[in-house]
């Protein structure tokens, strides 16, 4: 995007340059028959043509080259906004992909101690031996969730590598987004025609429109005027010589490029109605999906709270014969659910955060881009 910016304002630089004059040596009368044998009759002329455009030629070229510069320069902000979005959205996979990680960890600890547990009730005679193979199944299960996670938090490290053009792989990250509180998003601050994908169509609408007066004016022919000096070899005399040139538009009318302008311009004008009502339904979405991930986020918290008292407990009663593994198992199961549950409401948070972001076309979270 920034390189198209570079090529754009190029352009607009050519754009006002004005036509090159011509230069023209022209020798007449010379090794002809009669008196023209020879150079002594030669008539040798030097001069001066300058194209003078008219129509406001030049104008238009330098006010589409202008509105070119202004469209590509919005493509580049809505391109920050994107890559700001899609960068803290891999940037969020990769921490959740870290929660996840520790808690699969922490589940194969659980299931492993419930594993001793269970062995200890078994060989005490309190436990049947098919539960120290359910609680042996249970740590099975609970290490290829951990291998699932590692693999997870592997790929998720890798997108935010290549997103961020890092030549070394990423392994770690030095702030945790997931715990953040949530921003406050009021639409009282929001203008749908502030939206990055709305200011980019509407420099786009803006340029096709200057493209359209450029075909006009091309079609209206150009004068040459030309000066110069033309000597005479038999009498050793000069003259000035002058003219003007003017091309008669007959079959050349520059019809065809002012219909695909006009064309080009009701293309973008649709383009542009259509990035209005996307804009709008987007704000609206995104405001509704902040609301509902803060509400969600809370509720999973609360429930992973309750989880992990109730586990407590459960392992408790189980320690003392008053819960069985079924109930142990159980509960923990529960804890870890929970624990997902509230990683993937956090995330979702921070998705809509990132979302609404890129729509008023801010960096996300506070940070620079």
């Amino acid at each position: 995007a920034t390189a198209n910016v570079r090529q754009a304002e190029g352009l607009a630089r050519q754009a006002s340059a004005r036509p090159n004059p011509t230069a023209g040596l022209e020798v007449e009368n010379f090794n002809g028959s009669g008196p023209f044998r020879g150079r002594g009759a030669a008539e040798t002329t030097l001069s001066i043509g300058q194209p003078i455009e008219l129509g406001g030629k030049r104008a238009a070229r330098v006010s589409a080259g202008r509105a070119s510069v202004d469209a590509a320069r919005a493509r580049l902000d809505q391109a920050r906004a994107d890559y700001a979005f899609d960068l803290a959205s891999a940037y969020a996979d990769a921490e959740a992909g870290d929660r996840r990680v520790a808690l699969a960890e922490e589940g194969l600890s659980l299931a492993q101690e419930d594993l001793r547990a269970a062995r200890a009730m078994v060989e005490a005679g309190k436990e049947a031996e098919l539960r120290r193979l359910q609680a042996d199944a249970a740590v099975t299960a609970a290490q290829a969730a951990l291998n699932a996670a590692q693999a997870e938090r592997t790929g998720a490290y890798s997108r935010l590598t290549a997103l961020a053009g890092s030549p070394a792989p990423f392994t770690s990250l030095s702030e945790e987004l997931l715990i953040r509180a949530p921003s406050g998003a009021s639409s009282a601050t929001i203008d749908p025609l502030s939206v990055p994908a709305v200011v980019a169509a509407q420099a786009e609408r803006e340029a096709a429109a200057r493209r359209v007066r450029v075909e006009r004016t091309r079609a209206i022919p150009d004068v040459t005027a030309s000066v110069g000096v033309r000597r005479f070899n038999g009498d050793d005399s000069t003259a000035m010589v002058a003219g003007l040139s003017l091309p008669i538009p007959v079959f050349d009318q520059n019809r065809g490029n002012i219909s695909a302008a006009r064309a080009e311009l009701n293309a973008a004008e649709a383009r542009l109605n259509t990035a209005r009502l996307d804009a709008q339904a987007e704000l609206r979405t995104a405001l509704y999906q902040i609301d509902a991930a803060q509400t969600r986020e809370a509720a999973a918290v609360q429930s992973e709270s309750t989880a992990a008292e109730a586990y407590r407990l459960t392992r408790i009663g189980y320690e003392s014969g008053k819960a069985s593994l079924i109930e142990l198992l159980t509960s923990r199961r529960a804890l870890a659910d929970a624990r997902n549950l509230t990683i993937e409401a956090q995330l979702a948070r921070l998705r809509a955060e990132a979302g609404l972001a890129r729509l008023q076309g801010r960096p996300p979270f506070g940070v620079q881009q």
